[in-house]
């Protein structure tokens, strides 16, 4: 018996939510997709190395960061359950990638290599308009961020974050947060108990 959330059910279900798939189609994806379950503090790929996948979070959360010619981690992106993981300049061009995905919880993957995707996109055209679907989200989100690092007060960050993200807040260790947001782990510490006094966190 499958288990009730089994990892190429939540790729399923997150692309039926946006395009239409026959059975045959689902069951060709099924065998170009590798499951990989990465335990907490594992990496799926380290900068320097040329990358071999695109992933899909389908139970977990990692986390993409690079470091700064100083050895300080600057977090990139968290990627949660039902988010794409992937360098697409390494993945397609073959160059080292300067990105580090580490698995912030133990995760259920499901890797693609670069060749297999566009295989799928070409026989898939279902595959094609729900990736599309996704890309524009982690544009939008990315546009979003690049804003409010540009403008927005440390607070603000942190509560847009909040609202955006409301189960990454519990999930992640304050450090973690606090790197992405661009600040240090003792200014996000006094925003949370501003924010607590508030009736919020």
């Amino acid at each position: 018996m499958a288990e009730p959330h089994a990892p190429f059910d939540v790729l399923r279900a997150y692309l039926t939510a946006r395009a239409s798939f026959t059975d045959d189609e689902f069951a060709y994806l099924r065998t170009m997709f590798l499951p990989k379950r990465l335990p907490a503090g594992e990496f799926l790929q380290r900068a320097g190395e040329v990358a071999r996948h695109a992933a899909f979070v389908a139970r977990g959360c990692l986390r993409s960061y690079v470091i700064d010619g100083k050895g300080k981690e600057h977090i990139v992106q968290f990627a949660p359950e039902t988010w794409w993981l992937a360098d697409s300049e390494s993945l397609m061009a073959g160059v080292p990638t300067k990105f580090f995905y580490e698995a912030v919880e133990e995760s259920d993957l499901l890797l693609i290599d670069g060749r297999a995707h566009q295989q799928v996109v070409e026989k898939v055209p279902g595959y094609g308009v729900a990736m599309r679907t996704g890309l524009q989200r982690h544009a939008a989100a990315k546009d979003h961020r690049i804003v409010s690092a540009l403008s927005a007060t440390a607070e603000e960050r942190y509560l847009a974050f909040l609202d955006a993200y409301p189960s990454i807040v519990q999930r992640v260790p304050q450090k973690m947060l606090a790197s992405y947001l661009g600040i240090s782990p003792e200014t996000l510490s006094r925003i949370r108990q501003k924010l607590s006094r508030r009736g919020r966190s």
